[in-house]
């Protein structure tokens, strides 16, 4: 089911997907795409399916400037995205069939989760990261971005994606201002990270280093893909199968 969701006034475009059955309770996966990503992506309908088939039910979104969404993409930031986010969880709590809510993210959706699940860590059970982003802060910092090299403490008003659309120096900014590793302190309960040993947009090592960090994390290696698994995503939706089976039979009595 197609529908939006309202953040603040901006109409995020999203679809509520339920396991076969349409069952009277059930767990539920919301699901965030990457950077120039949206809900739509092969990834992203593959992991939607996936939770699906196990009982779950999944809420995927498109970010501010993103997919059917409001706003423009050279106006995105993270603080825009983390707002976005808290909106649709705030939505997904009214819903009277979630029992349980989980979160999974792909890329920049990835590091949005990690970052969301912290500030809302009473009420997401467990977070799925997939080839998450999480450098995007601290290489800022540096004065890094897209591959553009920049003065860290003098911002470009304008930088470019790799697919030749515009990004204003705000995300940038804002950016620079988050530590990744606060806001993994703060998340104990379960997570999985799932990257591929050869992606060419976010380093493997990054997941690697964060994996460790978090106090309750089962990390897992698809070996030869990229980054959006090209190659080998049933080995991703594996994952997220048994990663998921394994927490609702633990936590959700409507499962058997």
């Amino acid at each position: 089911m197609r529908m939006y969701i309202d953040c603040d006034g901006i109409k995020l475009n999203s679809y509520l997907d339920m396991p076969k059955g349409n069952p009277e309770k059930c767990p539920l996966g919301i699901i965030i795409h990457g950077f120039t990503g949206h809900s739509e992506e092969r990834h992203i309908v593959a992991v939607q399916q996936t939770l699906n088939e196990i009982g779950v039910a999944t809420l995927r979104a498109d970010m501010y400037g993103h997919g059917k969404s409001d706003g423009k993409f050279e106006d995105h930031t993270l603080f825009k995205w983390l707002t976005n986010i808290l909106a649709v969880v705030d939505y997904a709590r009214k819903l009277d069939f979630v029992t349980d809510i989980y979160m999974v993210g792909h890329s920049q959706g990835g590091l949005s989760i990690m970052l969301a699940a912290a500030m809302e860590r009473d009420i997401i059970k467990a977070i799925m990261p997939l080839s998450p982003a999480a450098m995007i802060p601290e290489i800022a910092r540096k004065g890094e971005l897209l591959g553009l090299k920049f003065d860290p403490e003098i911002i470009p008003d304008e930088m470019e994606a790799w697919d030749g659309r515009k990004l204003k120096g705000n995300y940038a900014r804002v950016a620079q201002t988050i530590r990744v590793e606060d806001f993994v302190d703060k998340y104990q309960k379960p997570v999985l990270i799932v990257h591929g040993d050869q992606d060419e947009a976010v380093p493997y090592e990054v997941s690697v280093k964060f994996s460790k960090q978090y106090k309750n994390c089962k990390f897992v290696t698809i070996p030869g893909d990229n980054h959006c698994y090209d190659y080998h995503l049933e080995l991703v939706t594996e994952a997220v199968k048994e990663f998921m089976e394994e927490l609702i039979q633990c936590h959700n009595p409507y499962i058997n």
